[in-house]
């Protein structure tokens, strides 16, 4: 039998269509949709650990933002990535597997341990007592602050997630320096604005 080429990718363009909508229908999942899913963040309880970990200069508005970035750089995270390598170098390195489920399980722990040493939730705790309770179960060795995936515990991913970003840069100098954007040369002769 006999195919010409327009009949042949008419065909194969039905399957992969077909085959691609079968994969995004409703109620299914695809390992890539779950992988680094952030789902088992729980989002209180993120809420409440960035209220206890954040510096207090930064405001509840500035608090919710900086767990809502972390969540969703989380939920993108792409599990075991290939990772860059240098020019003429054979050697394909791979990245960390998914944290979120470890992270998922140290929330958990805090929730468990705030209700049976206080009889309240971890949200619902003074902050002096969840500083309390958060120090005991960080168990990092690091002098230094660990890139976010490298980190042991949810508290200093969390933390270390939001001093790399550019609002963290603003906070440390008191004004808008806003790194890895563009200004715009009519800016460039322009004091940075204060951070309000």
């Amino acid at each position: 039998m006999t195919q010409d080429r327009r009949s042949f990718l008419r065909a194969t363009g039905a399957a992969v269509s077909a085959a691609a909508v079968g994969a995004c229908t409703p109620g299914t999942s695809s390992p890539a949709a779950s992988a680094g899913s952030a789902d088992a963040l729980d989002g209180i309880l993120l809420v409440a650990l960035g209220q206890t970990i954040f510096p207090s200069e930064l405001n509840e508005a500035d608090q919710e933002q900086a767990v809502r970035e972390f969540q969703r750089w989380a939920g993108s995270y792409e599990a075991v990535p290939e990772l860059n390598h240098g020019y003429g170098t054979a050697q394909i390195r791979y990245g960390p597997p998914d944290p979120v489920p470890a992270w998922g399980a140290q929330l958990e722990a805090l929730e468990l341990e705030a209700t049976k040493r206080h009889g309240l939730s971890f949200a619902a705790l003074e902050l002096a007592d969840r500083d309390t309770l958060v120090r005991r179960h960080i168990t990092d060795d690091d002098t230094g602050m660990p890139p976010p995936l490298r980190a042991q515990h949810v508290a200093v991913a969390m933390l270390s997630h939001w001093l790399s970003t550019p609002a963290a840069t603003d906070h440390c100098y008191g004004v808008l320096v806003t790194p890895l954007t563009c200004r715009g040369l009519d800016n460039v002769s322009r004091e940075p604005e204060e951070v309000t």
